[in-house]
């Protein structure tokens, strides 16, 4: 079984992966993020794609998820674990934590968001009761307690528009709704993985109190990049405990 990482802020490269090649994929719905990187980490076959390009340039609006997903799915990858970095709403949220959601709610517009959308013989319609993957998401909670990380293993991906944070009260209006998270990239890339019937899960890694929560008057950009490097640490002894169980 190959496994595709999709890497957000602050996972543009892979400490450990031993690179084979990388690839660049042409699709029907244009370029991707960059090119895909193949190499072997832990002894396993792994695809890696940073969402954000190499550089960190693609802002969340802009990526091509149709693209990415496409490519992976196109180099027979057999699941996708996506990594990215949230805000937390729910109190379990703290920064530095890992998080693994079971839901999401989309408050993204005007994204490509399908690959139903012209050219059909038919309308298609997808199943998307449970956004994610049951089994990888069983085995990221398994692997995160045999590695000693402190994770939580449920809750509700709230995706936003980005790339600028969110108000104060479209937090508190996210957590009326049932949010214990906020990220910018969950949708539409986890719909159109199952689209295209790929095993697909995330891995939150959250970076900072979503606006306006714990008495914060505005949410400070070194925080984020301090729990980012605490973070990406914890992921990659996660990946350490996941790989071997696939």
């Amino acid at each position: 079984m190959t496994l595709a990482i999709i890497g957000g802020t602050g996972l543009t490269s892979l400490n450990g992966l031993e690179i084979e090649r990388r690839e660049m994929v042409h699709t029907p719905y244009g370029e991707p993020s960059g090119p895909i990187t193949h190499g072997v980490l832990d002894g396993k076959p792994i695809m890696f794609l940073a969402r954000h390009g190499s550089g960190h340039t693609i802002p969340p609006h802009r990526i091509n998820y149709r693209a990415n997903i496409w490519s992976l799915k196109h180099l027979k990858a057999n699941c996708v674990l996506a990594v990215a970095a949230v805000g937390g709403i729910a109190e379990g949220m703290a920064p530095g934590r890992l998080a693994f959601p079971n839901q999401i709610i989309d408050y993204t517009g005007g994204r490509d968001h399908t690959f139903f959308g012209e050219n059909l013989a038919q309308v298609v319609h997808i199943d998307f009761t449970q956004p994610y993957d049951r089994a990888l998401r069983s085995l990221l909670i398994e692997s995160a307690r045999a590695a000693g990380i402190e994770a939580v293993d449920r809750g509700t991906y709230g995706a936003t528009q980005g790339p600028r944070l969110e108000t104060a009260a479209e937090i508190r209006r996210m957590a009326r709704d049932g949010c214990a998270m906020v990220g910018m990239t969950g949708m539409p890339e986890a719909a159109l993985a199952r689209e295209l019937e790929l095993p697909y899960a995330t891995c939150a890694v959250v970076v900072n109190w979503g606006a306006g929560l714990h008495g914060q008057s505005e949410v400070a950009m070194t925080q984020i990049e301090s729990m980012l490097r605490t973070g990406m640490g914890q992921v990659r002894r996660l990946l350490t405990e996941l790989i071997p169980k696939l």
